[in-house]
């Protein structure tokens, strides 16, 4: 089971105690994965579809629980994907289908004609609570998330740009900073970091869903440290090697052309230690050396001997 249906499976097991939570809810899964037809004779009806059993079971649930009315439940197999069932809600009933309409606002009716809204009305997310059964039921309905071991990626698939953009405004007034992009023929809100996605599950209570990706995003964490460690410590010790080597190439090339005895004492015996003890640090080469010398001195006579063998090979 991946990630994002986990988090699904436990956003579908919370029932808003509200009323208006759940008619919230209930105009977020309608507006997502849902459509409104009115027929010849004005009849209305509403369909509702998804191949997630937990939005069904959702869904079903807050109907049933906020206006009393049982749904036609239908349920497909998907022959492009072979195995994957579809399962689609059927509210036929016109005088039911507009009591559920009227409450979430998705139609007005004006002298007996009706105008059909793919919106969020202010008065469905009144409230803070609303708002975040609103994002759940809209998560819900047609929301993903990648694997968080991978990366960190949240969206939202409509088909309507304008509640599109209402809905990145509604996760926007939580302090986020969701975008939205076209898709092909969809318009997609999302989010791309880790923290905002940390935010946004606990706006829509998915509170076990986001321990876990807290725990991910530690061990991510760590494992990153740990590897920039490691890395840093490889690049110091491939320094020291090279500058070993280096050094190494020039103690040798000036006691082939002029000797080691014909530069300063303090070199030559600095010159004959780094022979020996290829590879020591500078620090330790500076404890073998009579007296002591610290690790800026090692250096700055390993830098004069290296001069000495550029003035040689120059000449």
């Amino acid at each position: 089971m991946s990630f994002s249906t986990r988090v699904k499976e436990e956003l579908s097991r919370h029932i808003g105690s509200g009323r208006h939570c759940k008619i919230a809810e209930i105009a977020a899964i309608i507006n997502m994965c849902g459509k409104i037809k009115q027929d010849a004779n004005g009849d209305i009806s509403i369909k509702v579809q998804t191949e997630n059993a937990a939005v069904a079971r959702k869904y079903f649930t807050i109907i049933k629980k906020t206006f009393n009315i049982n749904v036609e439940v239908l349920i497909r197999r998907n022959s492009y994907l072979k195995k994957n069932r579809v399962y689609i809600m059927y509210l036929t009933n016109n005088i039911m289908a507009r009591k559920v309409l009227k409450a979430t606002k998705l139609i007005d009716i004006n002298e007996d004609q009706v105008v059909i809204f793919h919106r969020i009305h202010p008065l469905v997310v009144q409230s803070v609570c609303c708002k975040r059964a609103y994002i759940r039921g809209a998560f819900l309905a047609s929301g993903s998330m990648s694997d968080p071991e991978k990366t960190y990626h949240l969206e939202f698939v409509n088909l309507h740009k304008k509640h599109s953009q209402e809905l990145m405004e509604l996760i926007n007034s939580f302090e986020m900073d969701a975008k939205i992009v076209e898709r092909k023929k969809y318009f997609v809100v999302y989010l791309k970091e880790g923290t905002q996605i940390v935010d946004l599950l606990n706006i829509m209570e998915g509170h076990i869903a986001l321990m876990e990706l807290e725990n991910l995003r530690i061990l991510k964490e760590m494992r990153n440290n740990v590897n920039r460690i490691v890395n840093c410590e490889t690049a110091n010790l491939n320094k020291t090697v090279s500058a070993s080597v280096r050094q190494i190439e020039d103690i040798e090339y000036i006691e082939a052309t002029i000797g080691l005895s014909s530069i300063p004492d303090p070199l030559e015996d600095m010159a004959k230690l780094r022979l020996i003890y290829r590879d020591a640090t500078l620090k330790e080469l500076g404890t073998m050396l009579d007296p002591p010398v610290g690790k800026s001195g090692v250096n700055h006579r390993l830098r004069k001997i290296s001069e000495i063998a550029e003035k040689l090979r120059d000449n």
